[in-house]
């Protein structure tokens, strides 16, 4: 704003400048009118080139608004109050208003009506004029002042709203940050941690359970301890590896063999539960994966086998990967009793079931679509994850989930 003002008096300035000249007297007053005229082009010129520069000097220092009001007062006495200079006067007040609020904008209005009302009075004193005309341009000190002072009002309150919904913005932004880190370390430990301890606490039941019979069998107590051991160890190594997982992330990894890593689950699987599961690998040949979008996939392949084996009562499962059209397509199957009807997120989310839930916010995650339900099958659970092939080379784009 304070710039377009001393833009305003350049071209006032350089209109009023030849009859400033016209009329100064020879000689000396001549010389005064001059230095005047360069004076406070120069000055106006550099601040309405680099306000940023020397506008602080000018906040600090009121003098100098003072002073060039003087010099402005010279060319106004020599070119006459009826020319354009008379209306760059009003530019002084409107500035101090900016400036230095309502108390600046007060001193040099009246100042500068003060210099109006002298030099009108010297100039016409030949002829009479009316009150009206004499009082017409410090009038306009006046209001020009009082619009200097509101709108420096209402550009700091706008800048202080500016300020505090730039904050109030920030905080959101660190809470959606917080959230979505929670969420994330809460897939985490259920996808690893959580699900073997829950195998120790099974495996240590059964111990409890066959150590307080009547006739203990010695060997299946060793079996079954050996199992406890087995999963506790299992649970430690998985709390480095998600550990590790954390403290790296962020930095540079090489791709993943998503579909070798496929096969060595499906097979860990089978003879882990006994549940046989058989895995068809691309038909063709497909590039490595990023290191996340191959985490995500593998643990809703994990959550989806887990399923099956636990929930849903089945004899078979299948996982297949493939390339559909544009689509990286992963599906799980299994012919077991499928999902329970009328179930949803919301749900699952209220009875702390956090397998299917973990599954979703995973797949948005890498910018994949996922579906849960029958599909093509007249029975059983099948899970498909499409993951658009531009998500290889770019980042994961949000999509939509469907359950």
């Amino acid at each position: 704003m304070c710039r377009q003002v001393f833009g305003f008096r350049l071209a006032m300035i350089v209109l009023a400048t030849p009859a400033a000249l016209l009329n100064a007297a020879p000689g000396l007053g001549a010389r005064l009118v001059g230095a005047a005229v360069v004076v406070t082009f120069m000055v106006s010129y550099v601040l309405f080139r680099d306000w940023e520069r020397f506008g602080p000097l000018l906040l600090r220092h009121p003098t100098l608004l003072a002073a060039d009001t003087l010099f402005g007062s010279l060319l106004l006495v020599s070119a006459g109050p009826d020319t354009t200079l008379a209306y760059v006067s009003v530019c002084t007040p409107l500035l101090a208003g900016l400036v230095y609020s309502w108390r600046g904008a007060a001193c040099f209005a009246s100042l500068q009506s003060l210099i109006l009302l002298l030099v009108h009075a010297t100039l016409k004193a030949d002829r009479q004029t009316g009150v009206a005309e004499s009082l017409l341009l410090p009038g306009l000190c006046v209001i020009a002042g009082a619009m200097g002072s509101t709108l420096r009002n209402l550009m700091l309150r706008f800048g202080a709203a500016t300020e505090a919904l730039t904050t109030v913005q920030a905080r959101l932004a660190a809470t959606e940050a917080v959230n979505a880190e929670r969420a994330r370390l809460a897939r985490e430990m259920h996808d690893s941690v959580a699900k073997t301890l829950h195998g120790v606490a099974l495996a240590a039941d059964g111990l409890a359970a066959t150590a307080s019979a009547e006739a203990p069998d010695p060997a299946r107590i060793r079996r079954q301890a050996e199992l406890v051991s087995r999963s506790a160890r299992r649970a430690a190594a998985e709390s480095r590896e998600l550990l590790t997982d954390l403290r790296s992330e962020g930095a540079t990894e090489t791709g993943r063999d998503l579909w070798t890593e496929l096969e060595s689950h499906t097979t860990d699987f089978t003879t882990r539960t006994g549940l046989r599961a058989t895995y068809h690998p691309p038909p063709t040949t497909t590039p490595l994966l990023p290191p996340p979008l191959a985490r995500h996939l593998l643990a809703i392949t994990a959550e989806a086998l887990d399923n099956a084996h636990r929930h849903a009562q089945a004899t078979r499962v299948e996982v297949t990967a493939g390339v559909e059209g544009d689509q990286l397509r992963l599906t799980i199957y299994d012919d077991g009793r499928g999902l329970p009807p009328g179930t949803t997120l919301e749900h699952l989310r209220h009875t702390g079931h956090f397998g299917l839930l973990g599954m979703v916010e995973r797949a948005a995650s890498a910018g994949a679509r996922i579906r849960v339900g029958r599909g093509d099958h007249d029975r059983g659970t099948e899970v498909r994850v499409d993951l658009p092939l531009r998500t290889l080379t770019s980042p994961p784009p949000p999509s939509s989930q469907h359950t």
